[in-house]
């Protein structure tokens, strides 16, 4: 009887013991994260593929988001040069590539200007003249029509699927500062 009560008295400790041992803080467990953005801040490893990745301490798995709000962007231009063109910011291309839209004759010369595709890191995949269907000696806006023949570019691991279409005034004097560009950022299908 006297080894029964020894026998419940060390269990009963045990239990106790196990109950009121320190236990580990809150602040130093693993936070999970609900973004990419999150896991990255944490301080976890991101992964350098595309899209980056990331897995937080509890193993949850993120992957960036790399769709943006994307914007053309009008080096010393303005839709007030350039308008109405077929392509807009991100759109998915394929070749051959129309493109149309309106540009003041001040763009053309002789009846034509520079329109060329580029792959993600700024090389040149596609050139054509864009031509004006109308008479381009004019202030008033003009119609135009360009044809682009491509490959869809490629680089390591397989293709890179964005570029931009960049849509130049010609320019004969050759003076910098007389220099007009609409760029187009997209994405090759």
């Amino acid at each position: 009887m006297k080894q029964a009560i020894i026998f419940i008295v060390i269990i009963a400790a045990v239990v106790l013991g196990l109950f009121f041992l320190p236990q580990k803080p809150v602040e130093n467990m693993p936070l999970a994260a609900t973004s990419f953005e999150e896991c990255a801040a944490q301080g976890n490893a991101v992964m350098e593929s595309y899209p980056r990745q990331c897995i937080d301490a509890t193993g949850n798995h993120f992957v960036e988001d790399v769709t943006t709000e994307w914007e053309a962007t009008y080096t010393n231009a303005s839709e007030d040069l350039i308008r109405n063109v077929s392509v807009q910011a991100g759109d998915s291309i394929t070749s051959p590539l129309i493109i149309t839209g309106e540009a003041r004759g001040t763009w053309f010369f002789e009846a034509s200007f520079p329109v060329t595709i580029v792959d993600w890191d700024g090389k040149i995949i596609a050139q054509v003249p864009a031509q004006a269907n109308g008479e381009w000696m004019t202030e008033d806006f003009v119609p135009f029509t360009a044809t682009l023949e491509f490959n869809t570019p490629a680089g390591p691991g397989g293709p890179i699927n964005r570029g931009a279409i960049i849509l130049k005034n010609d320019n004969p004097s050759g003076l910098p500062e007389r220099d007009r560009a609409l760029e187009i950022p997209v994405v090759f299908k």
